[in-house]
């Protein structure tokens, strides 16, 4: 008998997020180092139940938020979203003093209008979370057999996504500042010589302290990239667009900001950019938005009206609040010192426990450590290394999740994502002794 499901219904795998999820439950002494958590005593309780309380202490407030919203999103954390996204751009050209305590002022609002003019809250979309944005633009721009290039390596969950559409995906080359421009033009090049650029639809980059690597992509790479594309698209014959996904923007500790693709030559024409509140504010918000150009912003803005006409308006509610009164901003940078303390704790844990021969960065923000063992080692799922660290209890991210399937190169296999998001210090300390035994274990140490 012929199966009741849909062609996307029967490609659609299992999430990788979820296999890890099941062996934590199933392990319940294991120390996780794999889920993207964030910090659970961090989370704003206080503050969002302040929030709320004022919400709904009245009918004139508690009614609306307790009403449906558009489907676009509530006009007030649009107009928000675009102006602290504008103001965050103006910060990182060096246009305005970098500190938060210039956010808002009239001066920084003024060389906002000019940076980043191409910022309005007409072409915001909220969403459920930035994940919801990814799935609509996919599913907007993208049919069966397209082809999206996307960094080697990239978001996994992403690589999920393109799966169930039927997607092709392409590898460019990632160093510590971003993308390989000239793998990025190789590939293009190639794509075209193959008469597939057609087929061709976006190039994704995970901009800021990139999951998993956690490295971050230059301002000029950014620019460069759009170059290249509209220098190919009169041989795709339709625009190429690069979708930016910044959702671990605003969880940098070190160093200074870098920004978004919106403000390249170009960029108000070609880049989606996908933000999220959920990581900087709450997880379990799942606020996202999207700044979009025309046709895609309507395009999408109408499938999103099929799949729920409109993101949970108290929580839009929520965050609004919490933007306009100042509260979001103490919050994180409550948060900002928290993972930069958790950072330090995990790294320190590595310098004592890994052996030398494992490479890692020192992140400057985001959630992650990526970490390189020699290629003689094996880090996959079914690898030996992998068992012998569920019989340490530690578990982490296999690299090889994290790349497409490219016909052009075999995976890498011997990389581990670590997370310092979820777990507490002591149990980053234990975890990455157990990995660090582990590796020595494996590496003849």
């Amino acid at each position: 008998m012929r199966s009741p499901l849909s062609t996307l219904g029967r490609r659609t795998g299992p999430p990788a997020i979820s296999w890890l999820m099941n062996l934590t439950l199933a392990h319940p002494k294991l120390i996780s180092l794999a889920a993207g958590f964030t910090d659970n005593v961090s989370l704003p309780v206080d503050e969002a139940r302040a929030l709320l309380d004022e919400i709904l202490s009245a009918p004139r407030t508690g009614q609306p938020a307790l009403q449906y919203g558009t489907t676009a999103g509530d006009p007030l954390l649009r107009e928000l979203t675009a102006k602290r996204l504008a103001e965050l751009d103006t910060l990182a050209t060096g246009a305005a003093v970098r500190d938060r305590r210039t956010l808002g002022s009239p001066s920084a609002n003024r060389r906002a209008a000019t940076v980043a003019k191409g910022i309005s809250p007409d072409r915001l979309l909220i969403t459920h979370g930035s994940q919801q944005l990814l799935y609509l633009l996919t599913e907007a721009l993208c049919d069966p057999g397209d082809i999206v290039l996307v960094e080697d390596p990239t978001y996994f969950v992403y690589l999920g996504i393109a799966q169930s559409h039927g997607l092709r995906c392409r590898g460019v080359r990632l160093l510590p500042d971003g993308i390989d421009l000239a793998h990025l033009e190789q590939v293009l090049e190639g794509l075209r010589r193959a008469g597939e650029l057609p087929r061709v639809k976006f190039l994704y980059l995970v901009s800021y302290h990139q999951n998993p690597t956690g490295y971050t992509t230059d301002f000029a790479k950014k620019a460069a990239a759009l170059q290249l594309l509209r220098r190919y698209e009169r041989f795709a014959g339709h625009p190429l667009f690069l979708l930016e996904d910044a959702a671990y923007r605003e969880l940098r500790f070190a160093g200074d900001d870098i920004p978004s693709a919106l403000a390249a030559p170009g960029g108000a024409d070609r880049v989606l950019y996908a933000g999220t509140f959920s990581k900087p504010f709450a997880t379990g918000v799942r606020v996202g938005f999207g700044v979009l150009p025309e046709p895609v912003l309507t395009t999408a803005t109408r499938i999103k009206g099929n799949h729920d006409f409109g993101t949970a308006n108290l929580l839009q509610q929520l965050l609004a609040r919490a933007l306009a009164s100042g509260a979001y901003d103490r919050h994180l940078a409550k948060l900002q010192r928290r993972y930069a303390h958790k950072a330090g704790a995990m790294t320190a844990a590595i310098r004592a426990h890994f052996p030398v021969d494992v490479d890692w960065q020192t992140p400057a923000g985001g959630l992650y450590v990526w970490a390189r063992a020699p290629q003689r080692l094996r880090t996959g799922p079914r690898s030996r290394f992998f068992q012998t660290s569920l019989q340490q209890q530690v578990l982490y991210v296999p690299g090889a999740l994290c790349y497409a399937e490219d016909p052009v190169r075999r995976k890498p296999d011997h990389e581990l994502r670590l997370s310092f998001g979820g777990a507490d210090e002591q149990k980053l300390e234990a975890g990455i002794a157990r990995l660090g035994r582990a590796l020595a274990a494996r590496l003849g140490k």
